[in-house]
């Protein structure tokens, strides 16, 4: 399955709507609002590119390090409208849909971490990523690899 076709993708690119849409009516002369846009708008195509990036990986690791990486952009996006009223945003209201969004969009993410393989790791030694209960000195044998020469 392509990443496009992923439900956690196709509400990625909801929440990119959204987020469009709402930034758009930000004031052009408002250089804080126009930054916090820039920020919105950055945080979900990263999403985005990293839902993909970890869909076109076996390694474990990898995937959990995509996914990390989502989960802070998407924190920011769901508090990124807190000070949206305090800087001149009289729409800010709407911002509830984003953030409805997000929590949907969080349902989503538990599901689709759930169907990583631990068993594809090759061994993060920094220890960060590593399955549960590998150290970051542990020795994989050869045939702990085997999956690198598995057709998906």
């Amino acid at each position: 399955m392509e990443c496009f076709e992923l439900p956690i993708y196709k509400k990625s690119q909801e929440i990119f709507n959204v987020l469009e849409t709402i930034t758009s009516l930000f004031p052009e002369d408002n250089e804080y609002l126009q930054s916090i846009k820039g920020n919105l708008l950055a945080d979900i195509m990263l999403i985005q590119a990293k839902i993909c990036g970890a869909e076109a990986v076996k390694l474990y690791d990898i995937k959990m390090e995509n996914a990390t990486i989502i989960r802070k952009a998407a924190r920011d996006i769901f508090v990124g409208g807190n000070t949206l009223e305090y800087f001149g945003f009289s729409d800010s209201k709407y911002y509830n849909l984003v953030r409805n969004l997000i929590e949907e969009f969080r349902l989503l993410f538990i599901d689709w971490i759930s169907s990583f393989n631990p068993k594809h790791y090759i061994v993060d030694n920094w220890g960060l990523f590593n399955p549960q209960g590998i150290s970051p000195d542990y020795i994989q044998s050869d045939n702990e690899l085997d999956f690198l020469d598995e057709d998906e």
